[in-house]
């Protein structure tokens, strides 16, 4: 089998680096042939000569794309087409996988039992976390962890593609990622892996939740801010809004938003209430109030209100 490893990237040279290290120690099976492709995504930073100064090492198996049009989704694409493995695997570029990553992946396809696979998100703290810091809010620095076990997934777990490998015959099946979806500048629009898994699952295709296939992600200092989560959960509630106008869900809707979306942002505006009365609030339930908030507005405002690019894909 070929698997090819595709590595989104902007301007994070540094990380970049330990991401690619990773890449070279980990244990490789035999029958496994890995390649990585590296899509540069507009940076302005020394991403290519990094690239470069990597190649020896990997002996023919890594290539550079450079695409110009700004976005993850975008990225991913390029990278995608520009690859021909029976296997695509996507890593984000501040991500270090683990030795056996590669063993794993051979592993449980080999066996010829799934169509795509995922793994836990290990946190690589760049700075001691707050006291704030909410549990129920562990995806906004790519925390994910879904057990101990194996598992199948399903309705209440969806593949996120910082860690994941698809085969490609499934995924040419709901190709191309959303470009309307996913990160792009400094807008932190989300849910591209969302589309995605939706998509899959529609196909018929079966994935794994794998514990052991795991990806070791680096927290940096500067999302260890309220403001940084504000804005995050904002354009996640946004990215939602725009996926829901093409896969609206099946359960009860209030204003264009699902009903318990009101539900969850009222329960947590009586928190804030019945804190501000007492004072006695943990800081983390506190915070995670606050951002069920910035959750229905960022839903409703994505919903009715944002224009999606004229260029952008779903």
């Amino acid at each position: 089998m070929q698997l090819d490893v595709i590595v989104p990237t902007y301007n994070r040279q540094s990380l970049l680096e330990r991401a690619l290290q990773s890449l070279l120690r980990a244990e490789l099976p035999a029958g496994l042939d890995v390649k990585v492709t590296v899509v540069d995504n507009n940076s302005r930073d020394k991403t290519l000569p990094v690239v470069n100064s990597f190649k020896p090492s990997f002996d023919g198996r890594l290539n550079y794309l450079f695409e110009p049009k700004q976005g993850k989704s975008q990225a991913l694409n390029t990278g995608i087409a520009a690859t021909s493995g029976e296997l695509v695997g996507m890593i984000d570029d501040d991500e270090e996988i683990d030795r056996c990553w590669f063993m794993r992946v051979n592993e449980i396809f080999a066996r010829n039992e799934v169509d795509f696979v995922g793994g836990p998100y290990v946190p690589r703290w760049g700075a001691p976390p707050p006291l704030w810091l909410p549990s129920r809010y562990s995806g906004v620095i790519g925390i994910v962890n879904l057990g101990s076990e194996p598992r199948a997934y399903g309705a209440d777990a969806g593949l996120i593609g910082g860690n994941a490998v698809v085969r490609r015959s499934i995924l040419k099946r709901v190709m191309p990622y959303s470009t309307a979806l996913g990160p792009r500048g400094d807008r932190y629009l989300a849910d591209e892996d969302t589309d995605m898994y939706l998509r899959l699952i529609a196909s018929g295709a079966k994935g794994l939740y794998l514990p052991d296939l795991v990806v070791y992600h680096y927290i940096h200092p500067e999302r260890l801010t309220k403001h940084y989560y504000r804005h995050w959960c904002f354009w996640r509630g946004v990215s939602s809004g725009i996926l829901d106008r093409q896969h609206r869900k099946q359960v009860p809707y209030l204003l264009g938003v699902p009903r318990y979306i009101f539900g969850q942002a009222a329960r947590a505006f009586l928190q804030i209430l019945k804190a501000a009365a007492t004072g006695n609030q943990d800081p983390s339930e506190k915070f995670s109030n606050e951002l069920s908030l910035w959750d229905l507005v960022g839903f409703f405002y994505g919903k009715h209100f944002y224009r999606v690019m004229k260029d952008s894909k779903s």
